[in-house]
């Protein structure tokens, strides 16, 4: 058989064939790296000498209605590292040094808060300065690490005034996925409201970022701006003003402080204007503006008194003998009683089925009608009623008034309190499986029925308004960076279930508290204006009784309603009322134009139990 043998014209033609087929790949892969993947070439090229750097807006500035700082921002360092950069030997183990944080802990935070091998990945916020002043002057020794000056929320810590700023913190990935966060801009290293203001109004207050770059040599070494490419401008956030006065949220920080724990809220019944509201204890809010110390984090959760929780919004109490002017509102309006009604006499107490039910006198108030039964705030008079009505007639009044649902305050996180029904009943014992004799406890605002303190002030401001209820608001103006500004004007958000008839009946009960010969309040009448009110003794399961005080002024003309609760302290009238009468006289001695005397002693020390 004879070999195959290539012609040495085939020859030629198979050389010329692979040489051609080779040509073909190289011309194919350079139109690739000269063409088709040129931008993407040219990007990486850039990158490599290029440092995009966020240029971090101004956060707004919060105002109280005056336009004083409420909360503004400082000047801090923040430190961070571009991964593409950084040299294995040399990079973090200088700056482990620096900052106070080991290798692990900066290349956990590096990785952390990556978002590309060329973008500085935040390591650690609010650098002293001394130590920026090293990273300037010893550059060569740090390659990759670049730091950033930027602003960082400062809260006027004596307002006590931080269940309802809130504050901000470094964005979390439950965060991001909670708003969409790429979406909304945020990045790994934002910083985010995290609570109350700061949280709801966080759009407004933290503007949009701006991005410029700057020029880096091969040693890591910052050269200055790059002016090829645009820099693109951070957009200030808007600026905030609020309802609050600062002479009254101080005013009702003072009158707290010698007790435990407890809550004050003022609000301007005509508007729903948040005037002043303090939860005590609080917190610095300015801790969260740094990194907290992991001892320090560990003392406030561990703390008995609760300084995180915010009582306004979230604190659950019994209202006690507060609520029971809707006792009264609605057996008036369901036609039980009028205002000369009176029912059987109180001799401390009375016998419902196999259970004798007390009055807080035990030596009993005799017989009475319905502003006296108010004035002295008289338990068996209101069992009687709650029979009457039944639970789930009461329940549908408190629903009416607004407990056992939010406010709406523009405030996130607010808690609904409870008001129970049969339906209610039925779930927790079983179907006809518990007494009605439970009403009696509800119809003295005890038993299963919670409220916050914000919801108490809410329900007062409509007895004060003839039945109209603003909702709560803090917001009043908003200042864009522009100028321009947005009012946010009230907003109705719902009528008490009470005619005028059966509110004039109800004012005059809260005038007798305060006014009146026998009332619960008397030891806050005043000279120059006049109070009206109501006390709250709440009983607590887990300790003393809680004290409670909502008071109406002036009352001919209600510009200002006041409620505080203090925890496990006692008597309402003993306790809570001197706290409101303590925050009424800062409103009416400044509008008077007499210096606030917020820590004043009451004019009369007399007190009764309720």
């Amino acid at each position: 058989m004879d070999r195959f043998r290539l012609s040495l014209s085939g020859r030629a033609t198979w050389a010329m064939a692979m040489v051609g087929a080779l040509l073909f790949f190289l011309l194919g892969g350079l139109v690739k790296l000269q063409l088709i993947n040129h931008a993407e070439l040219a990007s990486r090229s850039e990158n490599n000498r290029l440092r995009v750097v966020p240029i971090i807006p101004r956060r707004g500035i919060v105002y109280d209605r005056e336009g004083r700082v409420i909360i503004d921002n400082r000047p801090s360092y923040t430190v961070s590292i571009v991964p593409a950069e950084l040299v294995s030997d040399r990079t973090i183990s200088n700056l482990a040094g620096l900052i106070e944080l080991d290798s692990t802990q900066i290349v956990g935070r590096m990785i952390r808060n990556q978002v590309s091998r060329y973008q500085p990945s935040p390591v650690k916020k609010d650098i002293p300065f001394d130590a920026i002043a090293v990273l300037e002057e010893q550059s060569f020794a740090f390659p990759g690490v670049s730091y950033q000056m930027e602003r960082v929320r400062m809260y006027v810590d004596s307002l006590g005034v931080e269940a309802l700023t809130g504050y901000v913190g470094e964005v979390s990935p439950d965060d991001l996925a909670e708003i969409d966060g790429e979406r909304q801009g945020y990045q790994p290293g934002s910083m985010i409201g995290k609570k109350g203001l700061e949280k709801q109004y966080d759009q407004l207050l933290r503007g949009r970022e701006g991005t410029e770059y700057v020029e880096i040599a091969a040693s890591g070494q910052i050269l200055g701006p790059y002016t090829e490419r645009e820099v693109l401008e951070a957009v200030p956030g808007s600026d905030i003003t609020l309802s609050i006065d600062i002479d009254l949220q101080e005013a009702s920080v003072h009158a707290l402080d010698s007790f435990c724990c407890g809550a004050v809220v003022a609000m301007d019944p005509r508007s729903g204007e948040v005037l002043a509201a303090t939860s005590y204890p609080g917190f610095d809010a300015n801790i969260f503006s740094s990194v907290i110390p992991e001892s320090l984090w560990s003392e406030i959760r561990s703390d008995p008194t609760h300084p995180l929780l915010n009582r306004i919004l979230n604190g659950l109490y019994p209202p006690g003998s507060t609520t029971k002017l809707i006792t009264v509102g609605a057996a008036l309006e369901e036609g039980l009683i009028n205002e000369h009604t009176t029912l059987k006499p109180c001799y401390g107490g009375m016998q419902f089925g196999n259970r004798f039910f007390r009055c807080w006198e035990h030596s009993g108030h005799g017989t009475l009608n319905c502003t006296h039964a108010i004035e002295r705030s008289c338990d068996v008079f209101m069992y009687q009623l709650g029979i009457s009505l039944g639970i789930d007639r009461l329940h549908d009044y408190f629903a009416k008034c607004g407990f056992g649902r939010p406010t709406g305050i523009d405030l996130p996180g607010e808690s609904d309190g409870l008001n129970p029904d049969s339906k209610y009943y039925d779930q927790r014992y079983g179907k006809n499986k518990w007494t009605r004799a439970l009403v009696l406890n509800n119809a003295i605002g005890q038993g299963e029925i919670l409220s916050t303190p914000l919801q108490l002030t809410q329900f007062y401001c409509g007895i004060a308004n003839n039945g109209l209820v603003y909702r709560p608001h803090l917001v009043k103006k908003i200042t864009k960076p522009n100028g321009d500004e947005i009012v946010v004007p009230p907003v109705v958000s719902f009528r008490l279930p009470f005619t005028r008839q059966t509110l004039d009946i109800l004012n005059e009960g809260i005038r007798l508290v305060v006014q009146g010969e026998r009332g619960t309040a008397r030891s806050q009448r005043r000279k120059d204006y006049t109070v009206g009110g109501k006390t709250g003794t709440a009983q607590n399961p887990h300790g003393a009784n809680h004290a409670w005080f909502c008071g109406v002024a002036p009352l001919e003309s209600p510009e200002i309603v006041v409620c505080a609760i203090v925890e496990n302290s006692g008597d309402g009238s003993q306790y809570a009322a001197p706290v409101v009468g303590k925050v009424i006289k800062a409103y009416m001695d400044k509008k008077a134009g007499r210096a606030s005397v917020a820590a004043a002693a009451p004019t009369d020390t007399t007190h009764a139990e309720l």
